[in-house]
C-alpha cells in the first residue's frame, strides 16, 4: 500500500479510538481488532490480510511520538481543507483549483530551477519521511503485540481443542428420562396427566424426540429430549400440576463431570445470570398459563 493511501485514511476511526486516545487505549483498540481479522484466523481471505496490515501500520504510526504528530498535522489540514471546500460554491471551487494548479506548476518551476532551494517540504513529505523510517527500524511495540497475539491464537486453540475432547457428544437414546406422579390402578384420569399435557410441559425446554406413555403402570412415562441443556432445564425446574406433581429422573444418567470450581464459577458474566433468571422466569409463567389452562378445560368437561 503507497503512503498517499495512508495518508488518505483516518487511523484513528480505522481503530475506533479518538485523536486524543493515549497510547494504552490505542494498543487495547489494536488488540481487539486486529484479533479478529489475524492472517492465521483467516487464512482464505485476502480482505482481512489487508486490514490486519491496515491495523498494523495505524499502531506503528500512532504509537511513535514524532510519526504521530506528521500524521495528525496532515489529518487536521485535510478536514480544514474539507470543510473550507463544503463552503465554496461551484464557480468559487473551479477557480480554487485552478489558482492552486497554477502555484503547483510554479513550485515545480522553482524546485527545477534552483538546486539549492530550501523550499519547505509539504506536511504530506514529512509523513512520509516518518513512514520510511518506521519502515527501516521497525516497530518494536508493533512486534511485541503481535508476538502476543499470536500466542493468543494458540492458547485459544488449545483451549478450544482441549474442550471438544473433554465434551462428548450427547447422545439422547442413551440418556431418556423417567417420569413419574401419583395415580391409583382404577384412576381412569392417570392422576390427571395425559401425553399431550405432558408434551405441553416438555416441549418448552426444547425438542421432544420420543414421549412413552406406560400402558401396563399408571403414573408412569418416559421422554427422550434432544439436548442435554434441555434434559438439565427439565431435571431442575419441571414439577408438572402442583396437586400431582411430575418427578424425573435419568434412566442413564450421563458420565459425571468434573466440578466447576469456585474460580469459575466467580467468572460467570452478569449476563449469563440475567439470562438464566429470565428464562426461569419465563418458564415459571409458562407453567402457571398451562396449569390455567389445564384446569379450565377440565371445568368445561
Amino acid at each position: 500500500m503507497c503512503s498517499k493511501k495512508y495518508s488518505d485514511l483516518n487511523l484513528y476511526d480505522l481503530l475506533g479510538v479518538s485523536i486524543e486516545a493515549e497510547q494504552a487505549e490505542i494498543r487495547k483498540a489494536y488488540r481487539k481488532r486486529a484479533l479478529d481479522c489475524h492472517p492465521d484466523k483467516n487464512p482464505d481471505n485476502p480482505q482481512a490480510a489487508e486490514r490486519f496490515h491496515e491495523l498494523s501500520k495505524a499502531l506503528e504510526i500512532l504509537t511513535d511520538a514524532t510519526a504521530r504528530s506528521a500524521y495528525d498535522k496532515v489529518l487536521r489540514a485535510k478536514k480544514a481543507a474539507e470543510l473550507r471546500t463544503k463552503q465554496l460554491d461551484s464557480k468559487r471551487q473551479k477557480l480554487k483549483e485552478e489558482l492552486e494548479q497554477r502555484e503547483r506548476a510554479a513550485l515545480h518551476k522553482l524546485q527545477v530551477g534552483q538546486a539549492y532551494s530550501t523550499v519547505r517540504k509539504t506536511d504530506e513529505e514529512v509523513l512520509q519521511e516518518q513512514i520510511d523510517r518506521l519502515r527501516r527500524e521497525g516497530s518494536k511495540l508493533l512486534e511485541e503485540e503481535q508476538k502476543a497475539m499470536r500466542e493468543q491464537l494458540k492458547r485459544n486453540y488449545i483451549e478450544q481443542k482441549q474442550q471438544s475432547q473433554k465434551t462428548p457428544a450427547f447422545d439422547s437414546a442413551q440418556h431418556r428420562i423417567k417420569i413419574k406422579w401419583k395415580s391409583g390402578k382404577a384412576d381412569d384420569s392417570n392422576g390427571g396427566y395425559t401425553q399431550e399435557q405432558l408434551m405441553q410441559y416438555l416441549k418448552k425446554y426444547g425438542e421432544v424426540v420420543a414421549l412413552v406413555m406406560n400402558t401396563n403402570i399408571r403414573g408412569r412415562a418416559m421422554v427422550e429430549l434432544k439436548t442435554r441443556e434441555a434434559c438439565d432445564m427439565v431435571l431442575a425446574y419441571e414439577k408438572g400440576n402442583p396437586a400431582n406433581p411430575l418427578h424425573f429422573q435419568w434412566v442413564n444418567p450421563p458420565a459425571q463431570e468434573k466440578v466447576v470450581s469456585s474460580m469459575s464459577q466467580s467468572n460467570t458474566t452478569v449476563r449469563d445470570y440475567e439470562d438464566l433468571v429470565m428464562r426461569k422466569l419465563r418458564q415459571a409463567e409458562e407453567r402457571k398459563r398451562l396449569i390455567e389452562q389445564m384446569m379450565k378445560e377440565e371445568s368445561d368437561t
